[in-house]
């Protein structure tokens, strides 16, 4: 008697127990992941207003000066897109990169649940160049270098001019 009577209190403690042991936490607690927030891009051009499709559009977000990786989407016909991935407090350097455009490149930082970027895509600017364009016929009328746009440079500028005669023996 005395045996059943401790038998089931035994089942009575373990049918207690067993319920608050599986609450129990094990291994690594569970972090929930920060509240992010959804960033809509819409790349434009600069010169007429009209959408630009298929720009890429990479998302290098920081938090506390710590790189966090990198997205990269593309653009729609309309020239937007739009990402939900970004932690809301953090930086995230936004970077869109189209053909015939001039790469763009910015730091917005990410206060809200919410952010709308607007892009206006430039052509890219001429680059320096020593040479005119075409051919060397039209640089024999000048032995001067040339600038950008094909000018002739200034020949009183100190590192154009022609080196100063020797003084050795005179």
């Amino acid at each position: 008697m005395r045996f059943l009577r401790s038998l089931s209190i035994l089942g009575l403690v373990f049918a207690l127990v067993a319920p608050l042991s599986a609450q129990l936490p094990r291994g690594r607690k569970y972090k929930e992941p920060p509240p992010t927030a959804h960033i809509e891009v819409t790349v434009i051009r600069a010169s007429n207003g009209k959408p630009i499709h298929n720009a890429a559009v990479v998302f290098h977000p920081t938090k506390n000066d710590k790189n966090e990786g990198n997205m990269e989407v593309k653009t729609n016909e309309e020239g937007k897109t739009s990402l939900d991935m970004i932690p809301i407090g953090s930086s995230v350097l936004l970077q869109v990169i189209a053909d015939g455009y001039r790469t763009f490149g910015q730091v917005y930082k990410i206060d809200g649940d919410s952010k709308t970027i607007l892009v206006k895509m430039e052509l890219p600017e001429n680059q320096y160049s020593t040479f005119k364009a075409g051919s060397k016929a039209d640089n024999a009328h000048t032995n001067a270098p040339q600038t950008q746009m094909g000018q002739a440079a200034p020949t009183d500028s100190p590192l154009l001019a022609p080196p100063a005669p020797s003084k050795k023996g005179h």
